[in-house]
Formats: structure tokens, sequence, C-alpha cells
């Protein structure tokens, strides 16, 4: 029996026939079921059956969200390479409108940013930009590259991929469509999580992989297997990845890094306010009104 038509598109794992038919390229075997391999388009011929893969290389579309790497800043603009055959634009008034600035001292050459297809125009001229919370420059961590093709595999279900690595590693990560995936964490837990995301790319057309996933990440970490195994697998209904999904850490650690510079700020004023009233008046602490502990002159 066959279960898809020719030229259909499918995913990896994707049931296409029983084995009355022949496994073709593209294609495995397992209980009895021809199996996709990869994403792709199917090719039917007599009762033979392949897939024929798709591009690998990420084509744009407007209302992606990708990770780009600035590779030149010219007058108005950053050319940054997304990880496809077409080049990606960031205009500077996409951000910070008619404000004249200098671009290099915003974004330079070797920043990695969290951007949006904003348009493609007819000759795949992909302009970028960065309206939409959790968007902008990266600190830190490091870049996973994958086959833009395995993304959704990499999310899963619902997310219930991605969620169970960040949960287990208690790592930062953001996904883009282009295939590029950001993990900031500790050093071993990003060193663990970019093997587990090679790991799910190598392997996203076999069968029960998230248990896979599961089983790798407590050894790793706790050095003994989960009492359950239950995980149900996920690649009947893949998601692409979705900002909201990252919002909140990016933003998260942008109050992080504010809070810990507005301390510090707090602290070097009072310094230097000890220093000139040193010979005047002494200074104290107090509390007004029932408010944050403010600086008081007696």
């Amino acid at each position: 029996m066959i279960y898809v038509e020719n030229k259909d598109l499918v995913i990896p794992g994707e049931v296409l026939a029983d084995d009355e038919y022949y496994s073709g390229r593209g294609t495995f075997k397992e209980n009895g079921k021809i199996c996709s391999s990869l994403m792709g388009l199917v090719s039917l011929r007599n009762k033979k059956i392949r897939v024929i893969p798709l591009k690998s290389k990420y084509v744009p579309k407007k209302g992606d969200v990708v990770i780009g790497k600035i590779k030149d800043v010219r007058f108005s603009m950053w050319d940054v390479d997304i990880n496809s055959p077409y080049s990606g634009i960031l205009p500077a008034f996409e951000v910070f409108g008619r404000e004249k600035k200098e671009l290099n001292k915003v974004f330079d050459v070797g920043d990695v940013l969290f951007l949006r297809v904003v348009d493609v125009d007819e000759v795949k001229k992909v302009k970028l930009g960065l309206k939409g919370r959790g968007m902008g420059k990266f600190r830190g961590g490091i870049i996973v590259d994958i086959t833009p093709t395995k993304v959704p595999r990499l999310i899963g279900k619902k997310g219930s991929m991605i969620n169970m690595i960040k949960d287990k590693t208690n790592c930062k990560i953001i996904v883009g469509q282009n295939g590029l995936v950001w993990v900031k964490g500790e050093e071993d837990m990003e060193q663990l999580t970019k093997d587990i995301i090679h790991m799910i790319e190598a392997e996203a057309h076999t069968s029960g992989l998230t248990n896979k996933v599961k089983n790798k990440l407590y050894l790793a970490i706790d050095g003994e297997l989960p009492q359950e195994d239950d995980c149900s697998d996920d690649y009947e209904e893949l998601e692409k990845p979705k900002l909201q999904n990252f919002k909140e850490e990016l933003e998260q650690e942008e109050k992080e890094e504010q809070s810990k510079k507005d301390s510090t700020d707090f602290y070097k004023v009072i310094e230097e306010l000890k220093k000139k009233n040193k010979k005047d008046k002494p200074l104290s602490y107090g509390n007004n009104s029932g408010n944050s502990y403010i600086l008081n002159n007696r």
C-alpha cells in the first residue's frame, strides 16, 4: 500500500509505503514500512520509491526569525551573513530611525544578531529588521550550525525537544530558521548542548529520537538513565521556531545586566559623595516614607 503521491513533500520519518514497494535513495525500512530519511519530494517509478532532497541552504521568507553575523559596515546599512546564498542587509533606519550615529559603534563586523526578515524582493535581496522584543545583539555563548531543514526536528512538537534540552542543561537556546542556533550557559553544558543538537541533526530521520536525546542528557548530567522512558516521538507535527519562545530569556538577561550596572553606578556615586563631603558633613543612609534607601545629608 502506498501512502503518498508522486512529488509529495515529505519529512524525516514519514511513512511512505508498505514493504511491497522497493526502498530507494532517501528512504529506509523499519517494521515493514518504507519511511523517508530526509525532507524532500517523493519520486515514484513502478514499485520503487525514493525521496529527492530539497536544497539544504536556507531560502529566506518574510517573517522568518534568523541569526546573522555582521560581515561589513557601509554608510547607511550593515551587510549580514544569514547562512544563505542570498545576502541580507540591515538598514540603519531599522535600528535607530532618522537619528544619525556611527554604525560601527552600534554593531561592528563579527557581531552576531537575532533578526527578523522584513522583506524579500524579486531578486532575493533580504531586508532585515530588529523590531520586536528580544531582537538584537547576542553577548557571549556559542553558535551551532545545522542544516536548516532539520530545524523543525530540533524544535519538536510544540517545542518539546528544545524545551527538554533547555530545562536539563539550564542553557539559553535560540533557534534561527536559517539553521543557526545560539547557546549560552556553563561551558560544559554549552558543549553538551552542541553535541545533542548535532545528534538530532544526524538522526532526524529515526524514530524514538526524543527518548534517545533524553537518555543522553540524563546520562551526561546525572550519570544514570531517567526512571521513566515514555517520551512520545514528535515528528508528526513539526513547528517553526516562534519568536515568543525566546523573548523572555533575552529580556531577562538584559534586565540582569542593567541591574548589575545600576548597582555599580549607585555605589560609585556614594563613594564620590563621601569624598566630596568628607571635610564637611558626614553621610548616612535613611528611609524615606517607605521607599528604597536613599542618601541623606544631616
